[in-house]
């Protein structure tokens, strides 16, 4: 298996995320809207028509504010994603006039909804990457943040 680029929309308003709500064993966990660059897109291209499926939004793309890897099998779902090596770009986004946010025409396998989390909340949150969490409340506060996360969950 190869490794599989990953666009994802970091989308702030009003000192909130918006996140794509699932649900496995553990309970609510919470991801980025955006998943896998499709073959001839660019990694703009793939964000806007990820957000479209999955959380019914158009988007604007802004600039990149974190990378991430994911080598499945460093981490603790290794058991079923254990081949996978994935690197994630994730944009920050906004929301375009007229788009109204809920759950798209193709959402994400196992999506429940699309719920807005509070920045001063987060670590309260199962929000993948978890790394991430920390950072995002740096940025909300213009800390300096770095924009490689790693090999992290």
């Amino acid at each position: 298996m190869g490794i599989r680029n990953s666009a994802k929309a970091i989308i702030i308003e009003n000192c909130r995320l918006l996140a794509i709500k699932k649900r496995d064993k553990e309970g609510d966990y919470y991801i980025l809207p955006g998943g896998g660059q499709e073959h001839g897109e660019n990694l703009h291209e793939a964000v806007r028509r990820e957000c479209i499926e999955e959380i019914n939004a158009n988007v604007e793309v802004g600039n990149l504010l974190f990378i991430r890897e994911y080598i499945g099998k460093n981490h603790e779902h290794h058991e079923f994603d254990g081949e996978m090596h994935q690197i994630e770009y994730m944009f920050l986004c906004k929301i375009k006039p007229g788009s109204s946010v809920g759950n798209g025409t193709i959402p994400d396998e196992g999506q429940i909804d699309v719920e807005w989390l509070e920045l001063t909340d987060l670590l309260e949150y199962r929000l993948y990457p978890q790394t991430m969490r920390e950072y995002l409340i740096g940025y909300s506060k213009g800390k300096a943040i770095p924009v490689y996360l790693g090999d992290v969950n």
